[in-house]
């Protein structure tokens, strides 16, 4: 039991020291909104009362555990790191981390319990030391380098087993301290694992450490920092302890970089992961986003709760804070999300880990982010937030995932399409941001410029080599960069230079420096940019070993293994230029040249004996041989006995051999021979190559501080490079797909919302489908004219949702500077584009769907303005349709006096008998067409009304029982039916027409068929026989026959043509075998008196095919064989599309489209059968 006091209370506690966080902050303070209770809420023990400081000193001498606890009591600070690190030990599932969570003492920051076994925290211990590195970074994963293994113990422990896939030390035996760790394994070269060595004295090893990478990708993938501790390499006095530095960080979204300078391959480094601060301010939600890793931060105010949350789902963060501004709504309640505003955004934030904080947002977040870092207070943070008047909002979540600019599952991918698939990486993420954070007007109207000139560039251009700002800035400031990152910095100054020297791309430079200056918050002039690239470049090339030089050649000599040459030097040259290190490798070639000849006096005379002797089986062999593990070269002799030598040539080196040993002094095995000489030679080539390593790390670091000073101009630079690659790219598939630079429409400088040009509007010619490919000729073209709200109507399937995601589409590409999908386009400037499309309910904040629209349509509502795009699709479908009836009408009627633009897309026709008062909408539908008495979509925008909504064909095609859609066709004609029948069909039997309003008014138009329409009705009628179809079937077919054949043959006279017999084959009966390998084509005739045509080299098979369909057992056929499959495609295909023009009902009219022959109207004219 544990004494625990504060001031005049002593609590009295299991395992725990200290307590007064109790009486002090709440705890929510410190915790997320939803944790749950932390693992301190024990049961607690008996609260004694203290007047006197004596008898508190004296009950703590009572207590036999106190004596041996960290003498020093935790502050606010600590516990509240200790509760930080309780909520995630609460999370752990693990057998074997829960068990060794029931092992933690919560007294200290390791959590070590100092009662168990290897427990203690005395000055001078391993466990004390790691305390003191767990002080300045308390809330990472503390990973010690102890001989061969990067240990963690307590807590850290825990998340070890948790996170990392690695088993505890030790077992789970309960009298230990909880323990855990990776083994070091290095590469030396691929396929390679050896242990690390000693290399220099005091210099650290720089090595690729394989467990140690793969452990921390498996914490920071789970959100943990972590802190690592190597200890210095080197010779160190006998019972000494080792020193230890912290040799860096690793943080989500920003690697473990140490040792990258000394090794010979790249580091895949993701893009950075902010912290991430929001707040509450009278223009709205603001959001500060602070990278440790560049030192920067950005602040973005006045954003609605949509476009928060969008930032947040597109944004992978470090940490989350919330302020307490958020709490304060407008229901007047502290309970945040409770009520209307802030329950997405709580939502969002509710299922993650988040913390709260108070102060000024950006000065209390800085704080915070310092300490999460462990930064000291000095450190300075660059504010790269580019203030612009009138810029875009943010888009909306729904309007990104509906449009495919955040990828979302059925949605076509908007960024797949504006790029090719070989671009991928930093050019796709500037993109992505750029949808998702439209530019300024000038700016986008920048970008359209850079990209016109783009598409007539003839010259070659550069590759674009593109490296993370964040990458290059760690590496740098850390002095980790190695020779392949010098020479892609390099090369991204070389072709900035060569676009500025080349007359074609110099001025696609110079227009390139404002989006840069947006992108990275960094304003340059044009020549001190290309001046200060010219002089980094040149200092690069000063000292790196460029590709294609050829001054340093690895030693080799015929003697010795070439790869131990290759392995010892490898390391080293081939990073730096020769001029730099000349003594050193001068030094190298002399030790090697002395360690070939040792080896060649001591070792050669023994390989010729054996060479010279047959030795029997079993007899002694020997060679000189590479021993990798050890880096030396020795000789390697099975079962070798001097003894047998006694006499003979190389007599005196056999006796000069002596075992070999590793650097500890340990014998390596029976095997292996050195000699004095050789061994001093190996050490002096050992010895050397170090130095000269040294040196060139030394180099190296010394270029990455030089660099430093220009760390500004490095990252303007690879940013420039990025946002050029995409345009690029984009520029190539947008003329691929045949897209056009649409006419940005700005609006008025003064602060009326009034557009300019209000007359132009929005006018986009030949828009199709984004996501269909134009060149392909699959897509149907619309021309929006848009001067004001359009309330849109049309049938399912008719387009109306595609027309209003090409809308959004569009006119985002447009005012982000993008080509569009059109034939020409002028797009104004709008200040927001907002698109609501289908809604669906959300359990876990307990709303319908119907619930969740109404919370979109009004942040659209609120945001909405007379610049607004304002695109909503099937409005109020989610309640009862009299009052969402009228609530659509309400908001058409508000967004009309709002004076936006936007489609208002329905199937709500009780709309058009409200008394709206609007003046700025107009009525348009999406066209229908009647053939042969069936209305089928056009997909084409028209002007009007179209009341048809092809509900009972839509259930039909999707495969809706046939009696269910029996029913509701009876159903609707007994509730329906009389008055729109004689309403829409007249006395003479005309079919269904459409509605249009022209001025205000309603015109029924009532279009007769040119078909033999009496004939249809005969033929669909109730009392049609089989046989009569059977007949008038091979008539149409005979006819169909004769002429395609005329038309291929070319035949005049139809007395030559045969007469096409058409074979029958009734219910339960078969086709005769002398069809079988035959081509022929078949009718089937149904049971529900339709036709399906289709043909086959297998009539047999196919029949029982569809025999074997539910409800097709009763089914005949027809069929008349062809001579050959493709005469038989060909006959299929015409068959499907003149027996539907005459008026045969086809269950398979769709086939008719799927073939390139007999498709054509001209063929179908030539061939129409009257």
């Amino acid at each position: 039991m544990y004494w625990l006091t504060t001031r005049n209370v002593v609590v009295s506690i299991p395992k725990l020291r200290s307590l007064s966080f109790l009486l002090r902050s709440p705890l929510h303070n410190y915790t997320s909104f939803s944790s749950s209770p932390p693992l301190l809420s024990r049961q607690y023990g008996k609260l004694y009362f203290i007047k006197d400081r004596k008898n508190l000193r004296g009950i703590a001498k009572s207590s036999k555990k106190s004596k041996v606890a960290n003498d020093s009591e935790l502050n606010d600070k600590e516990l509240s790191h200790i509760i930080w690190w309780q909520e995630r030990l609460q999370m752990c599932r693990k057998p074997s981390t829960l068990h060794m969570v029931k092992r933690l003492n919560y007294s200290n920051l390791l959590g070590l319990d100092v009662d168990l076994k290897n427990g203690s925290l005395k000055e001078g211990t391993l466990n004390w030391e790691m305390l003191q590195f767990k002080s300045r970074f308390p809330r990472e994963v503390l990973l010690c380098r102890v001989g061969d293994f990067y240990e963690a113990i307590g807590i850290d422990a825990c998340i070890l087993v948790e996170y990392a896939g690695l088993n505890p030390f030790g077992g789970l035996r309960p009298e230990s301290i909880p323990k855990a760790g990776c083994p070091v394994m290095v590469v030396e070269e691929p396929g390679s694992l050896v242990p690390a060595t000693v290399i220099a004295p005091l210099e650290p090893v720089f090595v690729t450490v394989v467990n140690l990478r793969q452990t921390l990708d498996d914490l920071t993938r789970n959100g943990y920092s972590v802190c690592i501790v190597e200890e210095v390499q080197g010779p160190t006095q006998a019972r000494s302890r080792k020193s230890r530095f912290i040799s860096g960080h690793a943080h989500p979204g920003s690697p473990y970089v140490f040792g990258l300078v000394g090794i010979d391959h790249d580091l895949d480094f993701p893009e950075p992961m902010p912290v991430v601060g929001i707040s509450r301010s009278a223009r709205g939600y603001c959001i500060t986003l602070i990278l440790e890793t560049m030192k920067t931060y950005s602040l973005e105010d006045g954003l609605t709760e949509d476009a928060l949350v969008t930032k947040l789902r597109t944004c992978r963060y470090h940490h989350l804070f919330l302020h307490t501004s958020l709490r304060r709504n407008t229901s007047g309640t502290c309970r945040w999300g409770e009520f209307g505003e802030g329950g997405l955004l709580w939502g969002e934030c509710s299922a993650r880990h988040f913390e709260w904080f108070e102060g000024d947002p950006v000065t209390e977040l800085l704080f915070k982010v310092k300490e999460l870092y462990g930064l000291e207070n000095e450190v300075t943070f660059r504010n790269v937030t580019v203030p612009y008047e009138n810029r875009p909002r943010p888009l909306y979540l729904g309007t990104a995932t509906q449009i495919g600019a955040i990828p979302t599952e059925g949605i076509p991918c908007l960024l797949k399409v504006l790029l090719p698939s070989n671009c991928a990486g930093l050019p796709v993420l500037y993109v992505r941001d750029l949808l998702l954070n439209p530019p300024a007007y000038e700016i986008a109207s920048t970008i359209q410029a850079i990209c016109k000139l783009m598409s007539n560039v003839t010259c070659s251009i550069p590759e674009f080599t593109c490296v993370s700002s964040a990458k290059l800035v760690k590496l740098l400031e850390l002095r980790e960069a190695n020779h392949i990152e010098f020479s892609r910095i390099k090369n991204v100054l070389d072709e900035i230079l060569h676009m500025y020297e080349n007359s074609e791309l110099n001025e696609i430079l110079k227009l390139l420096m404002d989006p840069a200056w947006m992108a990275t918050g960094l304003k340059i002039d044009f020549e001190t940019f290309v001046k200060e690239c010219k002089c980094a470049s040149f200092r690069i090339g000063e000292m790196i070993f460029l590709e294609g030089e050829s001054d340093q050649k690895i030693n080799h000599n015929k003697i010795i293994p070439s790869d131990f040459f290759e392995d010892m030097e490898f390391t080293w040259r081939g990073r730096v230029k020769r001029i730099h290190i000349e003594e050193e490798i001068a030094e190298v070639e002399k030790a090697a040249e002395a360690l070939s000849l040792a080896v060649t006096e001591d070792f050669l005379p023994i390989i010729k004996r054996i060479k010279a002797t047959t030795a029997p089986l079993g007899g002694p062999k020997g060679e000189i041989s590479y021993a990798r593990e050890h880096q030396a070269v020795w000789f390697k002799g099975k079962r070798f006995r001097p003894a047998v030598w006694a006499g003979t040539p190389g007599e005196e080196q056999i006796k000069q051999l002596k075992p070999a040993v590793d650097s500890k002094g340990r014998k390596v095995g029976e095997e292996w021979f050195s000699t004095s000489k050789v061994e001093d030679a190996l050490m002096r080539y050992q010895d050397a190559g170090a130095r000269a390593k040294a040196k060139v790390l030394e180099l190296l670091r010394g270029l990455s501080t030089e660099l430093q000073t220009k760390i500004n101009i490095l990252v303007y630079a690879s940013m420039l490079l990025v946002i050029a690659k995409a345009l690029f790219a984009h520029v190539s598939e947008g003329r691929r797909r045949k897209w056009v630079f649409p006419t940005l429409a700005g609006f008025n400088s003064s602060k009326d919302t009034e557009p300019v040009d209000r007359a132009d509007g929005l006018k986009i010619v030949g828009l199709s489908p984004y996501w269909f490919d134009v060149v392909q000729g699959n897509a149907v073209h619309n021309t929006v004219d848009m001067q004001s709200l359009f309330l849109l109507t049309g049938p399912n399937g008719g387009g109306k949702s595609s027309l209003l995601r090409s809308a959004c589409a569009a006119a985002l590409l447009g005012i982000c500077g993008f080509m569009v999908p059109a034939e020409s386009a002028i797009i104004p400037n709008f200040d927001a584009i907002m698109l609501h499309m289908k809604s669906y309910d959300s359990p876990a904040d307990g709303k319908s769907s119907f619930q969740v629209e109404m919370s979109e349509i009004r942040s659209i509502m609120t945001a909405a303005t007379s610049r607004s795009l304002v695109l909503v699709d099937e409005i109020c479908r989610g309640t009862e349709t009299a009052k969402g009836t009228c609530i659509a009408g309400s908001i058409v009627e508000t967004l009309d006096r709002i004076g936006c633009l936007g489609i208002i897309s329905t199937h709500l026709h009780g709309i058009f008998a409200l008394p709206l008062n609007i003046t700025n909408t107009v009525y348009k539908a999406m066209g229908t067409e009647y053939v042969d008495g069936q209305t089928k979509p056009t997909w084409k925008l028209i002007d009007g009304i179209c009341r048809e909504s092809l509900a009972f064909e839509t259930a039909k095609k999707e495969g809706v029982p046939e009696t269910i859609i029996q029913r509701a066709e009876d159903l609707y004609l007994s509730v329906y039916g009389k008055k729109n029948f004689l309403e829409r069909i007249d006395s003479k039997g005309g079919q269904l027409g459409s509605e249009t309003m022209v001025d205000g008014s309603e015109e029924v138009h009532l279009q007769w068929s040119n078909t033999r329409t009496e004939s249809v009705h005969h033929k669909t009628g109730s009392m049609m026989t089989m046989e009569v179809v059977r007949k008038e079937v091979e008539s149409a077919i005979s006819l169909i026959y004769q002429k395609k054949l005329i038309q291929l043959n070319g035949l005049k006279d139809t007395s030559e043509l045969a007469v096409v017999r058409c074979f029958a084959i009734a219910a339960r009966e078969q086709p005769p075998p002398s069809i079988i390998g035959a081509s022929c084509v078949y009718v089937m005739l149904r049971p529900d008196k339709k036709l399906y045509v289709g043909q086959t080299d297998d009539l047999d098979g196919r029949i029982r095919g569809h025999r074997a369909k539910e409800g097709m057992q009763t089914a005949s056929f027809l069929y008349f064989a062809v001579p050959g499959k493709s005469m038989a495609c060909q006959l299929e295909t015409l068959l499907i599309n003149q027996l539907s023009g005459q008026g045969f009902p086809l269950a398979n009219i769709a086939d008719g489209k799927h073939r390139n022959f007999g498709t054509s109207s001209q063929l179908v004219e030539t061939l129409n059968v009257r």
